[in-house]
């Protein structure tokens, strides 16, 4: 194993980065390592494949906050597509992208990315040493030590989760109005292509609050299921649509089973302004559908805290615009 080690070592000693006049060697890939060992540690990265999630994404973003001090931007498409450069290290298309994939010459869309990009794989090998913690903190102490030696104790202020913890607050605690403000104000900071990378983990962290507010509970069915596995069994549902509300606060959220948000987004079930279930007249009567429509003016299960209860604007909105009556 310690051999395996040495190997992978001197892979990560001799990293292909981008050079730029200005800013020098470009830090992104280091990063994006070091992003995947966190990923490894919290127990979300299960075999040598794996996706562009936002827990990945944040870590990333948070590492380069803590650990970068030159002009390089944080964007996360740009390594994960060009770590594929390296000998460890693969990127296998989507089903019918693989002629797209094999012209890409390089990308800075995460969604562009997500679209074309099934998961990256590793080898099997490194896999394995990452499930192992004192190999873990080994190849972790060595990037930091050669690539960001001069900042690295910023990791102890800028403590894992920090990034996350914040835009939760933000989603929390901010009213629909403060939230699109400090939305449009991030966006006429950033790059188009660091901007879609915003509202992909914001999206992320809204889909992990929403949930967790309602007890991992449908607020419709009262479905909730407990399993020892990281599975999440309920959606985080956005009353008025986030493409036309760019609302991500928890007063435009509800926690659905996927069947019920489906439903919800097509307008055959809504909530009153008095929290009570609403059926849609086009639903047919059916043995399979009763249990549904036995539903319509029961109470929904709201979240304990007066503050986080669904929005009666984003309700009303929904049960004007979307729901079929």
């Amino acid at each position: 194993m310690d051999e395996l080690l040495l190997k992978y070592l001197d892979y990560f000693k001799k990293l292909n980065r981008g050079f730029n006049p200005g800013f020098g060697k470009a830090p992104h890939k280091p990063i994006l390592l070091l992003s995947i060992i966190d990923i490894s540690e919290r127990g979300l990265l299960n075999s040598n494949r794996f996706g562009i999630t936002p827990e990945l994404v944040l870590r990333f973003k948070e590492y380069f906050i803590a650990l970068v001090d030159t002009g390089h931007h944080d964007n996360f498409a740009l390594p994960f597509f060009h770590m594929k450069s390296e000998p460890f290290y693969r990127l296998i298309p989507r089903v019918g992208f693989e002629r797209k994939f094999d012209k890409m010459k390089s990308v800075k869309s995460i969604y562009k990315l997500i679209e074309i990009i099934a998961f990256a794989e590793i080898d099997k090998e490194l896999f394995e040493l990452l499930q192992i913690q004192s190999y873990r903190i080994i190849i972790k102490e060595f990037l930091l030590d050669s690539y960001f030696f001069r900042n690295k104790s910023n990791i102890k202020i800028n403590a894992q989760g920090y990034l996350e913890n914040l835009i939760e607050h933000e989603i929390l605690n901010e009213s629909r109005v403060e939230y699109v403000l400090k939305l449009n104000s991030i966006k006429a900071k950033l790059e188009d292509a660091n901007f879609e990378e915003e509202l992909f983990v914001r999206g992320g962290v809204f889909k992990k609050t929403v949930p967790k507010i309602y007890d991992y509970t449908c607020c419709i069915s009262g479905l909730k299921i407990i399993s020892n596995h990281n599975f999440q069994l309920v959606d985080a549902c956005h009353i008025i649509p986030f493409s036309q509300s760019q609302d991500d606060t928890i007063s435009n959220g509800i926690s659905l089973s996927p069947t019920l948000h489906r439903a919800f987004d097509r307008g055959l079930i809504t909530i009153d302004s008095n929290y009570r279930i609403k059926i849609s007249s086009s639903i047919i009567q059916s043995e399979s559908t009763k249990e549904l429509l036995n539903l319509s003016g029961s109470p929904i299960r709201l979240p304990k805290h007066e503050k986080y209860k669904p929005s009666a604007e984003a309700l009303k909105w929904h049960n004007q615009e979307v729901f079929l009556g």
